[in-house]
């Protein structure tokens, strides 16, 4: 089984929603990275937002988008 790629997201927040996060993940015991990623899972699950799978997010010539 193979690692999937990541993309890499960059984004500027309010610095006391940052700390708000670092405290929200540090209960779950997950890394800041993977709190993000829960909590924009459990959006989409909510609105019924369908998560594309890694291999349907190449374009034409192999790149991520």
């Amino acid at each position: 089984m193979t690692a999937s790629k990541t993309a890499t997201l960059t984004f500027r927040i309010d610095p006391g929603l940052k700390e708000a996060l670092r405290i929200a993940a540090n209960l779950e015991h997950r890394s800041i990275a993977n709190m993000v990623e829960v909590l924009i899972r459990d959006y989409c699950e909510q609105r019924g937002i369908a998560i594309p799978l890694p291999e349907e997010t190449e374009n034409n010539n192999g790149a991520r988008s």
